[in-house]
């Protein structure tokens, strides 16, 4: 990785044409480079840092891919929000917040910077070390899994409404698979997974035993819930404190497994959302 090497982060800041911006912090931070918040860190070789950081993707001047690392996760906050309401917002980063300049984009990014060469990897004179490049998300695995997490927490209302307390046994135990596309999924079918029996006493010794951080995560969801959000090797979770949870797994391809509520489940999302990290 190039670090905080001086010569890779002039050749970044000459002119960096950004083209977007993400959290990398205990809260927020891309789930696509890992389970929790220091494995995240770990893909881009920073340390993890309490506070976290802000990641400024763009390019230069000839078109090269930087990743800009800052320390002011606020200015980065600030940028996205503004973004996501459809304002215009300079993100421009003082050099002294700058943290590193890392070669390539660890995110796919599906725009480019007009006036400049095509996207490429700045070249071994310019950076200490390989460029960072997006996880590989075209066949089922840990990055293909958490994404999908990640769109199921996006898409609740439309993956929930697949999915009746018919569906479900009169114990609350996990229902049968439903395909991993909204619109798409089957009818849920009665029968407990042993998988996700697993992955449900492995969420609950996390309670007793604190993993990582960020390894479960809560957000803003409608009314008085929360989005609850818990990974694990081979595993996600997303729920909603007042209903049910999605398990995925690696060891089931494209399969997303609701499961009902139950006697134990409100017990289980009550306790992990009192641990959970939360954006401040």
């Amino acid at each position: 990785m190039a670090g905080t090497n001086d010569e890779a982060v002039a050749a970044a800041d000459e002119a960096l044409y950004v083209l977007t911006a993400v959290l990398l912090t205990p809260a927020q931070f891309p789930s696509v480079l890992g389970d929790d918040y220091p494995e995240a860190c770990a893909a881009l070789g920073l340390a993890p840092r309490a506070d976290g950081y802000g990641l400024v993707l763009g390019q230069d001047g000839d078109g090269a891919r930087w990743t800009v690392v800052i320390d002011d996760v606020s200015l980065v906050a600030v940028a996205i929000a503004s973004w996501d309401c459809g304002m215009e917002y300079d993100l421009s980063p003082d050099e002294r917040t700058v943290v590193a300049a890392l070669p390539g984009w660890p995110l796919a990014v599906a725009v480019a910077a007009p006036g400049v060469p095509a996207p490429h990897d700045p070249g071994p004179e310019e950076a200490d070390g390989p460029a960072l490049t997006p996880p590989d998300t075209g066949s089922w695995g840990p990055a293909q899994r958490r994404l999908g997490a990640d769109e199921i927490a996006l898409q609740w209302a439309a993956w929930r409404e697949q999915i009746t307390d018919a569906g479900f046994p009169a114990t609350g135990e996990p229902a049968g698979a439903t395909s991993a596309g909204p619109g798409d999924a089957e009818s849920a079918r009665k029968g407990g997974h042993p998988g996700v029996r697993r992955v449900l006493a492995e969420a609950r010794a996390y309670v007793d035993t604190p993993p990582p951080l960020g390894r479960v995560r809560s957000s803003f969801a409608p009314g008085d819930a929360r989005t609850l959000r818990a990974d694990g090797p081979g595993w996600s979770i997303v729920a909603r404190t007042d209903d049910i949870a999605f398990v995925l797994l690696d060891e089931k391809p494209d399969e997303v497994l609701p499961v009902g509520r139950g006697p134990e489940l409100p017990g289980l999302l009550e306790a992990l959302d009192k641990m959970a990290v939360r954006p401040s």
